[in-house]
C-alpha cells in the first residue's frame, strides 16, 4: 500500500467515526469560514459538491449562495468522456440521478452543463491536504483532468480552487505528481488557510 492509499484509508477511517453531530458542527464551522472570505463574497458562479463518505456537508454553503442570490453549481461526470467532469446549475427543485459511483447528480439536460473554465469558485472534497496546496482526493482524478487548464495560464483568474475538510486531515507534506492541480486554499471547521504563492 503507497503512502497516499494509507492515507486515504486513515482519514476515512477517522471521518468515518465522527458522530452526526460532530460532522453537522464541523460542516456549519467551515461554512462560516468560507463565507466571510473575500473569494466568496466575490463569486457568483460557485461549484459545489454532494458530500460522500463523510466528506464536509457542503449544504450550509450551498443555502447561503441561494440566500445571496449567487449561482449553485454541482459536477456530473461526462457521458461523452468518461474523463472529465461538468458542472449543472443546482436549484432546490433540481431533480437527482445516481452516477456509477453511486453518488447523486443533476438529472438536467445536457445544454445546461458549463465547463470550469466559467466558474468563479470550485469547492472541492478532499482525503488530505498540506499548507503547500496539495490534495489527495480518491485516486480518479476528476478535478485534475476537469482543471488542467489552469497549468497552461500564466495569470490565474478564475476559478479559484477551495478544498474543504476537517482539520484532522491536514498532513505535513504531499508529494504532488505532475498533473495534480493545487489549490489556493483550504476551508476546515477550524480555519481558513491561504495557500502562499
Amino acid at each position: 500500500m503507497n503512502n497516499k492509499s494509507q492515507l486515504r484509508a486513515e482519514f476515512r477511517a477517522q471521518r468515518a467515526a465522527l458522530t452526526s453531530a460532530q460532522q453537522e458542527q464541523a460542516s456549519r464551522q467551515a461554512a462560516l469560514h468560507l463565507t466571510a472570505s473575500r473569494w466568496f463574497r466575490t463569486s457568483r458562479h460557485i461549484a459545489c459538491y454532494i458530500a460522500h463518505n463523510g466528506e464536509i456537508d457542503v449544504f450550509p454553503i450551498i443555502e447561503k449562495i441561494w440566500q445571496m442570490n449567487k449561482v449553485c453549481y454541482l459536477p456530473v461526470v461526462s457521458h461523452l468522456s468518461w474523463d472529465h467532469l461538468w458542472f449543472t446549475p443546482f436549484e432546490p427543485d433540481t431533480p437527482f440521478v445516481l452516477n456509477r459511483y453511486g453518488i447523486p447528480e443533476p438529472d438536467i439536460e445536457r445544454r445546461h452543463w458549463i465547463r470550469a473554465q466559467l466558474l468563479d469558485l470550485v469547492l472541492m472534497p478532499l482525503v488530505a491536504f498540506d499548507l503547500l496546496g496539495n490534495r489527495i482526493g480518491m485516486g480518479a482524478g476528476f478535478y485534475d483532468r476537469s482543471l488542467a487548464f489552469l497549468q497552461r495560464r500564466n495569470h490565474w483568474r478564475r476559478p479559484h480552487l477551495v478544498g474543504l475538510a476537517h482539520d484532522f486531515q491536514k498532513v505535513e507534506n504531499i508529494q504532488p505528481e505532475p498533473w495534480d492541480v493545487a489549490l489556493q486554499g483550504v476551508v476546515t471547521d477550524k480555519r481558513f488557510y491561504t495557500i502562499a504563492g
